[in-house]
């Protein structure tokens, strides 16, 4: 009679096997799939989403808890690739993982994120874990690895020992190496995905020009503003003075304005929130 693991692995084996049967699409085939998306083609998006299957499987080992099934983390990851296979934008010239790894991390690390643990930590204990998240989350996609405590402690001025003592209580990370037998090697020998290579500086780019998009809400003024304090325009953010100079207004009239304008984006946050991990 076979065990709740054997099971497991069995299904783990049968989606492997199942994931393997679709090829790998060159460059120009997910242009091509892109445009026909854009068209509202859903088969062309089928397409490309079942051909990327093997991404999401080759991320999600990083994610592996004692807690949480893989197969539950590769679905979650899933997900990610759903919504990045709809935004995914030709003109980007961009290979599809590339685009598509952020987003299959975003959808991973917040499901993981908002698993009930066995012990519920104090408030405070939560708020630092919640900052240890968002910064392994950001420094990994900076460094394109796992950032290692100290990097973490560094980031958020803590001591490494805190920072191991909160980790300590969360779910612990572990290796995803289920044999399986003979010379068939691991579960995730079955699927590497060599083409995956994530790039940042994508995704920097596609959020700034979602945000641009974004601050068509706003009046020419207010919008020129934000860009100004924000750093839309490189360099370093300007000051409500120089703002007030490039503009021929006062300081407290730069202000009142900005103000004003964040107002107005708070009405319409739901359309920038998809891409803030929290």
């Amino acid at each position: 009679m076979k065990t709740m693991r054997d099971r497991s692995e069995d299904s783990l084996r049968e989606y492997f096997d199942q994931i393997k049967k679709t090829p790998l699409l060159t460059f120009e085939e997910e242009l091509s799939l892109s445009r026909r998306i854009q068209r509202g083609d859903e088969a062309a998006r089928a397409t490309l989403i079942e051909a990327n299957l093997r991404l999401v499987v080759k991320i999600a080992k990083s994610y592996v808890t004692s807690d949480v099934g893989f197969l539950d983390i590769v679905q979650e990851g899933n997900l990610g690739l759903i919504k990045a296979a709809s935004k995914y934008d030709y003109r980007r010239n961009v290979r599809f993982s590339t685009y598509a790894a952020w987003w299959i991390k975003q959808s991973i690390v917040r499901s993981l994120s908002n698993k009930r643990r066995a012990i519920r930590l104090p408030h405070r204990k939560e708020e630092a874990l919640k900052k240890i998240q968002r910064t392994y989350f950001t420094l990994s996609q900076e460094l394109l690895r796992k950032p290692s405590v100290k990097e973490i402690a560094g980031e958020l001025r803590m001591s490494e020992s805190d920072v191991v003592a909160v980790l300590s209580v969360s779910s612990a990370v572990a290796s995803l190496d289920t044999s399986l037998g003979g010379d068939g090697g691991t579960l995730l020998d079955l699927c590497a995905d060599n083409s995956y290579n994530p790039d940042r500086e994508l995704f920097d780019n596609d959020i700034r020009e979602e945000t641009r998009r974004f601050l068509e809400h706003l009046l020419e003024k207010e919008r020129q503003i934000l860009l100004y304090r924000f750093a839309f325009y490189g360099g370093k953010k300007y000051t409500l003075k120089k703002i007030g100079e490039e503009l021929g207004i006062s300081p407290e009239t730069v202000r009142q304005i900005e103000m004003r304008a964040i107002k107005k984006l708070r009405e319409h946050a739901e359309e920038l929130r998809e891409y803030v991990y929290n």
